[in-house]
């Protein structure tokens, strides 16, 4: 599996069981070259605006992506994985969108500045 593969892979659910779900890779993590992936879900109702990224059948890269239906990228559903979590690759997403998310995430994890109120 490489950056911007959309794979199957064994995620943790928020009841805390496992399931095989669509996920996006977005780097290797040093030293065992496990992925850290975000997951994809078809519940558009759960966008959160300021990490996720829809993709729908009008992008240039949902055919490669191979997705049967529009979708949510959830960077806020993050995990890391080694490869023999993964159950099959599906697809890619372009370089452009990958660079795009990988930009959101991190700007998402820089300090925000304070604000003090006077006193």
């Amino acid at each position: 599996m490489k950056d911007g593969n959309v794979v199957i892979a064994r995620l943790p659910q928020q009841d805390g069981t496992i399931k095989d779900r669509p996920a996006l890779c977005l780097c290797r993590i040093p030293p065992f070259d496990d992925l850290l992936v975000c997951g994809v879900s078809t519940q558009l109702q759960q966008l959160a605006s300021e990490l996720d990224e829809t993709i729908t059948p009008a992008d240039p890269d949902f055919r490669t992506a191979h997705l049967k239906e529009p979708s949510l990228i959830r960077l806020g559903y993050l995990a890391v994985l080694p490869a023999s979590t993964f159950r099959g690759r599906l697809g890619s997403i372009s370089a452009a969108r990958l660079k795009r998310l990988r930009t959101r995430l991190s700007d998402f994890l820089k300090p925000q500045p304070t604000i003090t109120k006077p006193r």
